[in-house]
């Protein structure tokens, strides 16, 4: 638990260095101490509401014993074998397969299923899945990924700003345009790195996590192996995905997590996770 608040920490001062450096190409250090601000401002409100702020990116629905009683319950049974408070339970209505949990603990969670994971997997595979969801609860990964989340999208809109309207040097002077287009096109990508750099390990740990709290490692195999297929076929159309929160995905939602190499990775090969939930079936880990 205290290496993941370490980690937020160093997310959050990351992203805050990145938001000085585009203000002070947007506006000297006026545009510095403006981007300082805004970005401990940022940080400040991805800690308590980014959580709500992902939900509503997709459109997620909140249901309960009564709306959807089938994933409503076996989202209670999971909480209770893993001994953790009942988080709070949402249904996106999307085609594509996925899942994903936030807030910033476990006292304040939320999981979320797509209606098109809920339709392709059976009981156990859900099991499964939603038990690696309530993993990313229980190490609190899901502040880490939340908080990460908001601040890469902001960070992606101040770039914009930067490209469109130009920037200012130190001393207020217009910068080079060619400069200024490299650091718009490059803020974005020093965010998804930051990203990246810890996104993939956190993976690994829900997946084993996830099958400890189901007791069914194949479970989890069988549904990521199903995921990854129709992922592949099924992207999420882009109007309604956000590149910032694919690292929140049990599997990334616009390619399925394979299209742009080892670096850009939100997530660790699946046929690696696969192999790992066999293993662990088998009692080798």
């Amino acid at each position: 638990m205290s290496d993941n608040w370490l980690k937020t920490a160093m997310l959050m001062a990351a992203f805050t260095a990145l938001f000085v450096v585009v203000g002070g190409l947007i506006g000297g250090k006026g545009g510095m101490l403006v981007a300082l601000l805004l970005g401990g401002a940022m940080n400040v409100y991805a800690w308590w509401n980014s959580d709500s702020m992902v939900l509503r990116m997709y459109n997620a629905q909140e249901v309960d014993a009564a709306s959807a009683p089938e994933f409503y319950g076996l989202v209670a049974e999971l909480a209770g074998r893993a001994g953790m408070p009942m988080p709070r339970v949402f249904v996106i209505h999307e085609d594509q397969p996925n899942a994903f949990a936030t807030g910033r603990d476990p006292e304040n969670a939320a999981v979320a299923a797509t209606t098109g994971i809920m339709r392709m997997l059976d009981y156990r595979e859900m099991r499964g899945v939603m038990a690696h969801e309530l993993a990313h609860v229980r190490h609190r990964d899901t502040l880490l990924s939340t908080v990460t989340a908001t601040m890469a999208g902001a960070i992606s809109s101040l770039a914009t700003f930067a490209m469109f309207f130009g920037g200012r040097d130190e001393d207020g002077r217009p910068v080079n345009p060619v400069a200024g287009l490299l650091v718009a096109i490059l803020a974005p990508v020093a965010a998804s790195l930051i990203q990246m750099a810890i996104s993939r390990t956190r993976e690994f740990e829900a997946d084993r996590g996830g099958a400890e709290i189901s007791g069914d490692p194949l479970a989890l195999a069988s549904a990521l192996r199903k995921i990854e297929y129709y992922a592949q076929g099924l992207p999420m159309p882009s109007a309604e995905a956000h590149p910032e929160t694919a690292q929140m995905m049990i599997i990334n939602p616009l390619s399925g997590g394979n299209s742009m190499g080892d670096l850009f990775r939100t997530h660790p090969q699946t046929e690696e996770r696969i192999a790992r939930l066999n293993e662990m079936a088998r009692g080798v880990l």
